[in-house]
């Protein structure tokens, strides 16, 4: 079987063959074009190379945005505008002569971690990530939950009031988007994250990620939260902190769901590609 996994991000693009179900290659990593077409012949010679020109029995993968309902066409992609409206699915499908599946990049980083990561051996995964943005998505006995759009958690209010004195984007309150990612932190404070060495501060980071994740608990009712992105690493958010503000906050339910700690790192895109065509093998 040559089955090519791919993760589209705003700056980089892995890709990997996969012969089996459970394991895949060395990935190939590169910078991912601005233009569109560009990419998608990039894509091609390197699937090509790592199949030295064999035939792809199937090719699964995500992009960074949010896709149509068929999971066709991109439909905003917010660090590659002008991939918006480019039928993404069809022309790799014709590029490499396969069937090709797509999904939105959180969703399949979700799909990865509770397959082989942080969520494995639970039924009902809820994963969020928090990094330049903030994403996530509902994984339901290994497959990424039923929607009609997509998943949307970085865009849950927060802070409807302002109570929090932070400015709010278009005055439609605070989302936890735009409390807690990267971009936010940078923008409010004029620093980049990892440049924040106060520990006062990613306590209170980590206390408004708590209240977006009992939204999503009571929302999504998981067994277990998986949080992962580039915020959640050595300087940034302290997982053992959301948990202690959540214990404090969330008190609807009886015991609160496992919250855990992303495994797969920078290629949990990958292993959600596997895992999407191992549900479809």
């Amino acid at each position: 079987m040559n089955n090519i996994l791919f993760d589209i991000g705003g700056s980089k693009t892995r890709i990997a063959l996969a012969h089996e179900s459970d394991v895949f290659e060395e990935p190939i990593i590169v910078d991912t074009p601005k233009d569109f077409d560009a990419a998608m012949m990039l894509l091609k010679t390197v699937a090509f190379d790592l199949t030295h020109g064999e035939k792809i029995d199937m090719a699964a993968g995500d992009v960074a945005g949010v896709l149509s309902r068929n999971k066709r066409t991109i439909r905003n992609a917010p660090h590659l505008a002008g991939w918006n409206g480019k039928p993404i699915a069809d022309v790799l499908a014709a590029a490499l002569s396969t069937k090709v599946l797509i999904e939105n990049d959180a969703s399949l980083v979700g799909l990865g971690e509770a397959v082989f990561g942080g969520g494995k051996g639970n039924e009902i995964v809820a994963y969020i990530t928090v990094s330049t943005g903030v994403g996530g998505a509902r994984i339901v006995r290994g497959k990424i939950d039923v929607t009609a759009i997509g998943f949307e958690p970085g865009h849950q209010i927060i802070d409807a009031g302002g109570s929090l004195a932070i400015t709010s984007v278009g005055g439609r309150g605070l989302d936890l988007e735009g409390s807690i990612s990267g971009t936010a932190i940078s923008e409010r404070y004029g620093k980049k994250p990892y440049e924040m060495t106060d520990l006062k501060f990613w306590d209170e980071m980590a206390r408004l990620l708590a209240y977006g994740l009992n939204n999503t608990i009571v929302h999504w009712s998981p067994d277990v939260v998986v949080i992962g992105g580039s915020m959640m690493k050595e300087i940034g958010i302290p997982v053992d902190r959301v948990r202690a503000h959540l214990s404090g906050i969330l008190h609807i339910f009886a015991e609160l769901p496992q919250i855990e700690h992303s495994k797969l790192g920078d290629i949990g895109g990958l292993y959600g590609a596997l895992a999407l065509i191992k549900s479809k093998m």
